[in-house]
């Protein structure tokens, strides 16, 4: 059983939900980290579930303790943000999915979905390609930021897969977006181009990225620990996108 538990009340106006869930080098969470500190935003709610890890999450230079998948808000922005410090486990997604999106219906907001597509550059100056694709009557915001269609059939796996999965079955609108991301090792700079190339242009928020390449290393470190046991964890645990000939 999963539910989201309300913290405080904003008061928002069409707002749109930028989803933060670890994946494939952690371009989801590190966009979304790095949005919720740029803007400051508010602890709104905490999402409870049968199958989250039971842990207290604590910050450096603070004594509270934090629960470990949250939702920030920004009224000023008129965005939301799920944040998560854990991985979501395969048989808690269907439910996880369910209470989210149940939340977001009733709160009004457009999610943008996000997941990296493993890929391993050869070129050291690659700039990681996003593509994406759309739930209910979302397209418009893809056209609006012209970004790319898929450019081959694919499958988003993981609780974000969920996510996207229950909207479309809800007819909920909501975006996906995919980035081409280093499928051993946190990525900046696939969350750089995400935060560029989908997010500001879909939300016209104004996010200054440049930190996230200047540094590149420091939020390697800071991240290595959770890569670990995301890699740890079941495959089909991460939230990840994967061409179909994958299956196949």
């Amino acid at each position: 059983m999963a539910n989201v538990r309300v913290r405080n009340e904003l008061d928002l106006d069409d707002p749109t939900l930028i989803e933060g869930l670890p994946g494939v080098g952690l371009v989801g969470k590190i966009a979304t980290d790095h949005i919720v500190d740029q803007f400051d935003m508010t602890l709104v709610a905490s999402v409870d579930c049968d199958g989250l890890p039971e842990v207290a999450v604590y910050r450096e230079g603070e004594t509270d303790v934090y629960p470990p998948v949250r939702i920030y808000g920004s009224e000023e922005h008129d965005v939301l943000a799920l944040q998560s410090d854990v991985p979501v486990s395969r048989t808690a997604a269907d439910d996880f999915a369910t209470a989210v999106t149940d939340w977001l219906d009733e709160y009004g907001a457009t999610p943008l979905y996000l997941s990296g597509l493993p890929h391993q550059a050869e070129d050291p100056g690659h700039v990681p390609e996003v593509f994406g694709v759309s739930t209910g009557d979302a397209r418009h915001l893809l056209e609006k930021a012209d970004v790319d269609l898929p450019p081959e059939e694919g499958v988003i796996g993981g609780p974000t897969g969920a996510l996207v999965h229950q909207a479309s079955l809800t007819d909920h609108d909501s975006v996906g977006l995919v980035v081409q991301a280093d499928p051993q090792f946190p990525d900046p700079a696939a969350s750089k181009q995400l935060i560029d190339n989908g997010i500001e242009p879909i939300t016209d928020l104004t996010v200054d990225t440049d930190e996230l390449v200047e540094s590149a290393e420091e939020i390697q470190e800071q991240k290595q620990k959770l890569a670990q046991r995301m890699q740890q964890a079941a495959e089909e645990e991460s939230s990840q996108a994967q061409p179909l000939r994958m299956f196949e």
